[in-house]
């Protein structure tokens, strides 16, 4: 059944600042316009928020691989599933840098780590915050990904110097235990509160193609939208189908779709960092250009993203200067 539209007003951020009342019909609105009309509104919010041009660049290692106790469906390092993946302990601190100043000679700006945790032990907290004080000496900006987190967790790594935190809500909240149910959506907001609490910037998103509506795409984005604070940086990532999970045989999302999505999460987070993440080496190079007119401004780069492919950085910086899109420079501060 198509549902009923209605007239929908996008004020300018300029005019009114952003918004955090967005109902669910204005969403699902908004994700049923003309597709050219979309991204004609998503493009003129774009443009008023950021310089033209500019694409900010990540790279993430997995600096923990294997053995997670969560059953994400998606997730090729589930304990659950048999995707033919080798746990690996936690990578010395070398290796890790080593890997962060390759990242920052190929032009990226910020470092994210993530490693397969329900949430880090002690030990491992100190080994990562450890990680994160060397990285960020670099000079480069730092993320983490390490599961839930209490806000003495969060305290601790920002005071490492962690600049961002990665929490992904994954989707709408009535989809989500089709997903995953080893912790639940309440779980997942909670430690986005306890980062936020500790004064870390957010990197809060979802995936999509995982089976779900368009109205879950439309709810996920709202509930991001509808923090108190919108996430600085919002991943969008496309499934990447692994054998042996739950979700290997998942029909495939329209591209135009996921162009959609990211279309709607410019226009509703105008001041975020739309990221494609996952799920670009199955892109074309024109899904991807459209996404970068429909809003998105940030890319991880390097050949992997954890454990699943990722196009080259090579490929990456030809595609961005067939586009004529500069690279953007780190935003760092030092720890007080």
């Amino acid at each position: 059944m198509k549902h009923a539209k209605h007239a929908v007003v996008v004020d300018s951020p300029a005019q009114r600042g952003p918004r955090h009342d967005w109902s669910a019909t204005q969403v699902l609105d908004l994700f049923e316009l003309p597709f050219i009309e979309l991204l004609d509104r998503a493009r003129a919010i774009h443009r008023e928020t950021f310089p033209v041009g500019d694409m900010q660049i990540s790279t993430l290692l997995s600096i923990k691989t294997g053995a997670c106790p969560e059953d994400c469906a998606y997730c090729p390092q589930s304990v659950h599933f048999d995707t033919g993946l080798n746990p690996e302990r936690l990578a010395p601190l070398e290796e890790v840098l080593s890997a962060a100043r390759a990242a920052q000679a190929h032009g990226a700006t910020r470092f994210c780590m993530g490693a397969a945790y329900r949430s880090p032990r002690p030990a491992q907290l100190k080994a990562i915050a450890e990680m994160v004080r060397e990285v960020k000496a670099l000079g480069l900006e730092t993320c983490a990904t390490l599961g839930m987190l209490t806000g003495e967790q969060a305290r601790t790594l920002k005071d490492a110097g962690l600049d961002y935190y990665n929490h992904n809500l994954d989707t709408s909240e009535r989809y989500y235990a089709e997903i995953i149910t080893t912790r639940s959506y309440a779980d997942r907001l909670d430690t986005l509160a306890q980062v936020r609490g500790a004064g870390l910037k957010v990197c809060c998103g979802g995936i999509v193609g995982m089976g779900e509506t368009r109205a879950d795409r439309a709810e996920l984005l709202r509930t991001l939208a509808n923090l108190d604070t919108h996430p600085e940086s919002v991943p969008i990532n496309h499934l990447v189908r692994v054998p042996g999970t739950p979700l290997a045989d998942a029909p495939a999302l329209d591209p135009l779709e996921f162009v959609r999505t990211v279309a709607v999460a410019r226009i509703l987070m105008p001041g975020s960092r739309i990221r494609l993440s996952a799920g670009r080496t199955d892109m074309s190079d024109e899904t991807q250009a459209l996404a970068f007119l429909a809003g998105a401004n940030s890319i991880f780069y390097g050949d992997r993203l954890l454990t699943t492919p990722n196009p080259e950085a090579d490929r990456d910086m030809q595609l961005l200067a067939r586009l004529g899109i500069e690279p953007a420079r780190a935003e760092v501060t030092q720890p007080a």
